[in-house]
This record gives C-alpha cells, structure tokens and sequence, in this order.
C-alpha cells in the first residue's frame, strides 16, 4: 500500500493557481522529498493531504484512505509540522505538548515519556512559557508536537527554519530514527541539500505543477554547481567552453558559471588558469530548475 497518493489533485483559490493535476506517490516507509522554490505549491499540496483546505478537483488518500471522507481517522496516525508554527502564548510547553497530546488515541503515560524523551533531545526547556521561547525553541515544540504520538506518517513543511546547525542534525538523526522504526517521511522544503542528505525520492514542483520526480542518487550524479572564480589575468572567454558550462559571466578577472557534467572535466578546464580565488556552491533551486530541468514546454 502507498502511504499517499494523489490524482489530478487541483487547488485553485478563486482564479488564482495553487495546485494543478499533481500525481504524487509516496510509497510506505520512504522518505520522500518535496521541493520547489516558495510559492511553488508545496504547502497547498499538504494541506490538502491533510484535510486542511479542500480541492477543487482530483484526490488524494493516506494510507488507501481519502483525505476528505476518513480525514479524522487518517489524522490520528499523521504527524505534521507546518512552516510556521503559532500556540497560546501563555501556556507553557509541556502543557500546550500534553494538551495537543489528548486528541490521539494513546497512553498517556507512553505520550509523556516520549515527549521528555524529544525535549531532551532538542535542548528544550518545557517549563517555559510559549511567549517567552525564540523563534528556533517554538520550532523544537512544533517538532515535538508532531511526533510526540509516534505517527505512521511524518509530513514536514519546511521544519529547519530557526533550528542552529547542531540541532538541525539531532533533527536529522532522529527522522533517520523514525524512518527505521517504520515511519513514512514528507519533507518538504527549498533547500536541495537538506533532501539530498534524507530522502530516498524526489519531486520537484513549480508553479503548482510536478515537473519530475527523480532518485536523489540520479538527481545528485547529475547536480548542476555553481562555479564563482577569480582569476590573477583577465581570461579568455573561450577558456570555459566546454560541455556542461551555462549561465557564464566574465567581468575583469571575475568568473561565474553553472556547470553539470562529470567534475573531473571542469577540474582539468580550471588546472589551466592562473586562479586567485575558487568557489564552489550549489545552486539555488530556480537556477536548477531553469537549467537542469528546462523542458520544451516553458517549465
């Protein structure tokens, strides 16, 4: 059995787009990525899933489930956490955790376990008022909140804004964690590296449409990077033509270009310049987009 799916699944708000015709499979214990620049559809497309907004037309279901008609059940065994997170300020994170807690269909002294279990984990002070937590700790609460009753089903949207660099990884390890145990992951975000080190699969959305859905391993043996460079003489422009390099801009001694391609040709091109300064990065998601993925349609 799948753990979502989805047919034609279309989000129009009045006239303007959310989602189009999205088909998304997500198999059962999988994780899945789900990226796209912002505004692309991504957080249409999960609230749908969850019941949250309606469609305009198309389904979806979890776990053989449609979303609309078994949404309650369907509930009691997903996780979410959303991209931005808001709670009543005056309470303090263990109640607002054990509150939350009281709409699932589990022990309470399992629910309480595993809630100090992740506190402690994500360096989480649960005494503390909500208002009185930064941006990152009401994240870690969100976090909590999600996955405090052990979900079937794990559906992230956008989940490391705020959390520092140690944290993000506790993050990590512990979807690698779930995951093991069973857990079926949607990740959902804008940055490529942070699905590129989780997920087993990929869809790339935008503009409301799926454009493709690929392996991270293909996805990553054929990544575009971001080649920026300085040179001690002005160059050639004619240097960088090989196979592989777009997008080139050459000002002064300053060099910038993406290139795909087998990373033993550019490194031989680079070995023959006269190089002050090299940097290498991965691109934004528009850039892979307008250069990895550009299809004769316009997408």
């Amino acid at each position: 059995m799948n753990a979502i799916e989805t047919t034609k699944l279309t989000k129009y708000y009045g006239k303007s787009r959310g989602i189009v015709d999205v088909d998304m499979t997500v198999m059962e214990g999988e994780i899945f990525g789900f990226i796209g620049p912002n505004g692309a559809g991504k957080s249409t497309t999960i609230r749908t899933l969850l019941g949250l907004i309606y469609p305009t037309s198309g389904s979806a279901t979890i776990f053989g489930k449609d979303v609309i008609k078994r949404g309650p059940e369907i509930r009691q065994e997903v996780g979410y956490l959303p991209s931005e997170v808001f709670y009543y300020d005056d309470m303090r994170a263990i109640d607002l955790l054990r509150y939350s807690a009281s709409f699932y269909n589990r022990s309470t002294k399992a629910i309480e376990k595993r809630i100090r279990y992740l506190a402690d984990l994500l360096d989480l002070d649960l005494k503390k008022k909500i208002d009185d937590l930064s941006y990152g700790n009401k994240k870690k609460v969100g976090i909590i909140q999600g996955l405090a009753h052990e979900p079937k089903l794990i559906i992230l949207d956008e989940p490391t804004g705020g959390l520092d660099p140690l944290i993000q990884q506790q993050f990590f390890n512990l979807l690698k964690e779930e995951n093991d145990k069973g857990a079926t992951i949607l990740f959902s975000s804008h940055i490529l590296g942070e699905v590129q080190k989780l997920c087993d699969r990929v869809a790339i959305i935008k503009e409301g449409t799926i454009i493709e859905v690929e392996q991270i391993k293909t996805l990553l043996e054929n990544s575009t990077k971001r080649f920026k460079l300085e040179t001690v003489s002005a160059p050639d422009a004619a240097a960088f033509d090989i196979g592989g390099v777009s997008d080139l801009a050459v000002a002064g001694h300053a060099v910038s270009f993406l290139y795909r391609g087998h990373i033993n040709d550019v490194t031989q091109m680079l070995a023959k310049l006269d190089l002050a300064d090299l940097l290498v990065e991965e691109p934004d998601l528009e850039e892979i987009f307008m250069h990895y993925y550009q299809k004769g349609d316009g997408r």
